[in-house]
């Protein structure tokens, strides 16, 4: 699956955590808003419902509990569309036998960040486009470790090092509005994309249509939405209507 020039894909999110499906707030646990059963029928709907790309994050592998493999395993069996999916991918050995599974984009975080050469390697080996790095930004410095630890660094500072070590795309998380359905910010989006040559996908506070038309003007190739979608502020149905970017 590859981004396209006058496309914003709109990705629902299903996150993983105990084998259901949940939403937190903040990706803060115990803050659990939303939980359902089966997350495979969860991302199956939005594939009936017409979404192109089901983005997955493995919730307890990104807090270092035991990863969702099985539960992830249901999913692609599930679904035909592609699957995007991050959480937990502490190793090159289960990033490999992860994207050996097709998945489509592998969401690398923690380990990308703190050693740029698995990014090298798995660009290498499977492509860039299958190997996106997460920056996740909370008070305008990228944080890893399932959002605990902080480092000096802003996402648009760091973007471009990560486009030369072979990333095909980034993940941009606003961890401060991120499950609160407050709307979010342009400005950090517009100055990512502005950044690197590599595409966009934003994350986090994306709560109505009006917030969809915003990121439209901003370059992002791609939007995950999540608690608006589960809350019922966005059908998406509705929310599809702004993939294609006139």
């Amino acid at each position: 699956m590859s981004f396209q020039d006058n496309k914003m894909l709109i990705m629902p999110a299903v996150d993983i955590k105990n084998g259901k499906c949940v939403q937190l707030v903040q990706g803060e646990p115990g803050t659990e808003q939303v939980i359902i059963e089966n997350p495979e029928k969860v991302a199956k709907k939005w594939e009936d419902l017409g979404a192109e790309v089901v983005h997955v994050i493995d919730l307890d592998g990104a807090l270092e509990s035991e990863t969702n493999i099985e539960t992830i395993r249901k999913v692609l069996d599930e679904v035909s569309v592609p699957i995007q999916l991050g959480g937990g991918i502490r190793s090159i050995e289960y990033a490999e036998e992860l994207l050996n599974l097709d998945i489509d984009r592998l969401i690398i975080g923690t380990m990308g960040i703190k050693n740029p050469d698995t990014i090298t390697k798995l660009s290498d080996e499977y492509g860039s486009e299958r190997v996106m790095i997460s920056l996740d930004s909370k008070d305008n410095k990228v944080v890893i470790k399932g959002w605990q630890e902080k480092i000096d660094k802003s996402a648009t500072e760091i973007s471009k090092e990560f486009q030369d070590f072979g990333a095909g795309s980034i993940l941009f998380t606003n961890v401060d509005v991120e499950g609160l359905l407050g709307g979010f910010y342009v400005d950090p989006v517009i100055d990512l994309v502005n950044s690197v040559d590599i595409p966009v996908v934003y994350s986090g506070g994306v709560t109505n249509l009006e917030d969809l038309k915003q990121l439209q003007t901003t370059g992002a190739k791609g939007v995950v939405i999540g608690s608006a979608l589960y809350k019922d502020r966005i059908n998406l149905v509705d929310a599809l209507k702004y993939q294609e970017i006139k």
